[in-house]
């Protein structure tokens, strides 16, 4: 079955685009990253067993989405999500969350979980966000001084800028640059579905929004250097899989032993050999096998 690109206008006035896989009963949902969209899923939707069916939405500001309304938080992609699922009509799945993903699918899970059958969390955002430490005049992070406003994440030197001058430029070297130092540091994608997602990564309008939602983000019951936590971490009850790949150098381990810490007993980490933060691109196989054993026990 064909993977079909459409889009839906939901109740706030934004418009979500998304990618969609028709299957069997199981529905799952598929929420990506930063600087990425839906169509960085497109492997891994056609390497799914046909039962499930798929929806992958384009969060606010990405892909084909609109951005009418700039984000300042997970909540409100949260939100938007919520909006979408009821548009098109499902009220039952499991989510997988990537990265940035994953921050959106927790809240999504701790505020409305009668939806959610199932939790994965992939190379996930730790349950205290991801706070951005302020730089010396040489470029190294200062520890204990964290960026606190949007002002101040737009003129960060290292996370930050050299991404918002490659997206002003359409600086596609750079931003290859940038990926094979953090992300592709195994395995790339071939040079034509390379040169897709590039072009995919140029259609983000809200890099420094969504930098702050992820600073500000803290669904723990600590303290992350920025906000203290609301511990919605403590309200998701569903099986849940957090899945972290041993050469991970964006989310650090610590995120995923904060993610079951925080969540408890009903989350099992699983390390994924051989894998950084794409385990898509790394080894798609592995991944295939662990997430369709976990939503088949």
């Amino acid at each position: 079955m064909n993977v079909i690109l459409s889009q839906v206008k939901i109740a706030n006035g934004e418009t979500i685009g998304y990618r969609y896989k028709k299957g069997g009963e199981k529905i799952l949902l598929l929420i990506h990253g930063n600087m990425t969209s839906s169509k960085h899923w497109d492997i891994f939707i056609d390497a799914l067993d046909h039962k499930y069916t798929i929806y992958a939405p384009d969060l606010r500001g990405f892909g084909i989405s609109t951005y009418h309304t700039s984000i300042n938080s997970l909540d409100d992609f949260k939100e938007d999500l919520k909006l979408f699922v009821d548009e098109v009509g499902i009220k039952k799945f499991s989510l997988i969350g990537w990265s940035t993903g994953g921050g959106v699918c927790m809240v999504f899970t701790a505020d409305y979980p009668e939806y959610v059958e199932k939790l994965i969390l992939l190379e996930s955002v730790g349950t205290r966000g991801y706070p951005i430490l302020k730089k010396d005049i040489t470029g190294k992070p200062i520890i204990g001084e964290f960026l606190k406003t949007k002002e101040e994440i737009a003129q960060d030197p290292i996370q930050v800028l050299p991404i918002l001058n490659a997206y002003k430029n359409k600086d596609k070297e750079m931003l290859k640059r940038i990926w094979e130092a953090t992300i592709y540091t195994h395995n790339k994608p071939d040079d034509a579905k390379y040169e897709e997602y590039l072009e995919d990564m140029l259609t983000q309008r809200n890099l420094v929004d969504v930098d702050y939602a992820l600073a500000t983000f803290n669904i723990s019951n600590e303290f992350n250097g920025v906000k203290q936590g609301d511990n919605r971490a403590s309200k998701i009850k569903c099986p849940t899989l957090i899945l972290w790949g041993e050469n991970d150098l964006v989310v650090p381990k610590q995120m995923a032993l904060d993610i079951k810490a925080d969540i408890g007993n009903n989350a099992t980490l699983v390390y994924l050999k051989k894998c950084g933060h794409s385990p898509l691109i790394d080894d798609l196989e592995q991944l295939v096998k662990v997430v369709e054993n976990f939503l088949e026990e």
